[in-house]
């Protein structure tokens, strides 16, 4: 894109985040649901299909740019990113870099305009960590594949058109994985309840079951086996753009911890004279703008087909902890308003959380960075 054209997009989302989804930031708590006049600015303005090639109907950012872009989306409750993350990202990055040209035309303008939804069905009860020991099989019956098992804690799934699903087709392990495209309302697909999660309210996860699910071969994505090594890219790219959204969150905490910090009178101070508070503000300021770096950094790393695994774990690595710590931090500063529901810092507390558990916890992050260095 121009370099003008996406100051433009910036400059666009900033407005859009700050004068319609933040005010609107409480209903979505309360309601667990993102209201449908957001829902449809979001569409027009493109966010839907942002990391979508332009021959599809996206933007067609690269990394460099979509992390700039989710940089202002991220200011926002992580819901909202939520609602079109995933079809941007994991679940519209495996038809992108592996999906047939049939399958790109079906879906991929579709999903970029928001008239449908994408999910990404990896993570089953006892394959979270791990996901090359999942046990929902494929079967080959024809001209068909029978898919039989359950998926937990997938994003959208309430919501979801099309579910890109992993299933084992061969031999345990990881090289025995394939990639299949679902359609809502398959017969034999239930999806469970939403599930009730500590934060991140108006963004649904629920559990998507398989009973006997019939797909025709041609919605095989990519070829047999080659299930892991797509579903690992696309979480490669997924992990610097859920680093860029702790990024923008923790810009948003941190300036509310600075405008109260400058508001709140406590023995005839305001309390960001005091330099025991100052102090957690500067932690919180100097650990987001190492995050801000790293995140560039692996974005143009990434572009440049120089790293497309060290990086991104590093940097996912680094952006979860720190938006956790600069959330602890702000709560700190608030003292017992921070405790509070209904106070910003309290939810952001809740919200920020999850980051470090999904898309790779932390620990996963560790052992894929270890691992990298020492082979």
């Amino acid at each position: 894109m121009e370099s003008q054209d996406f100051a433009d997009v910036l400059k666009a989302v900033r407005s859009f985040v700050r004068d319609q989804v933040i005010p609107r930031e409480e209903e979505i708590e309360e309601t667990d649901a993102i209201p449908e006049p957001v829902r449809q600015t979001a569409r027009e303005m493109g966010l839907f299909g942002y990391a979508l090639p332009e021959q599809y109907g996206g933007l067609g950012l690269s990394v460099g740019e979509e992390v700039r872009l989710v940089f202002e989306i991220g200011y926002a409750s992580p819901a909202f990113r939520s609602m079109f993350g995933t079809s941007n990202g994991i679940a519209g990055q495996v038809l992108v870099n592996a999906g047939t040209e049939e399958q790109k035309d079906a879906w991929l303008p579709r999903l970029a305009s928001g008239e449908v939804v994408g999910a990404f069905a990896l993570t089953e009860a006892e394959a979270g960590s791990d996901p090359s020991t999942l046990t929902t099989s494929a079967v080959r019956d024809g001209d068909d594949y029978v898919i039989d098992g359950a998926k937990r804690f997938i994003t959208n799934a309430p919501e979801a058109d099309v579910f890109m699903v992993f299933a084992r087709t061969g031999a345990p392990g990881s090289r025995g994985i394939s990639t299949f495209l679902v359609e809502k309302g398959a017969d034999g697909l239930t999806i469970g309840p939403p599930d009730e999660k500590m934060g991140q309210r108006g963004a649904h996860t629920a559990e998507v079951f398989f009973d006997g699910v019939r797909v025709p071969a041609r919605n095989m994505v990519g070829t047999e086996g080659t299930g892991f090594r797509t579903a690992m890219a696309s979480l490669a790219h997924g992990r610097i753009s859920i680093s860029a959204v702790c990024v923008g969150l923790a810009q948003r905490i941190l300036d509310e911890t600075v405008a109260y910090a400058k508001e709140r009178s406590q023995g005839g101070n305001t309390i960001g004279e005091y330099q025991l508070v100052q102090g957690l503000i500067a932690d919180s300021q100097a650990e987001l703008y190492a995050g801000r770096s790293m995140v560039l950094e692996a974005a143009r790393a990434y572009d440049a087909g120089e790293d497309t695994k060290l990086g991104p774990s590093c940097t996912k690595y680094f952006c979860s902890e720190m938006v956790g710590r600069v959330a602890d931090r702000a709560v700190q500063v608030f003292g017992g308003m921070g405790y509070m529901r209904g106070v910003s810092v309290e939810r952001f507390y809740r919200d920020a959380r999850l980051f470090r558990i999904y898309e790779g916890t932390s620990q996963i992050q560790q052992l894929v960075i270890a691992r990298t260095l020492l082979r």
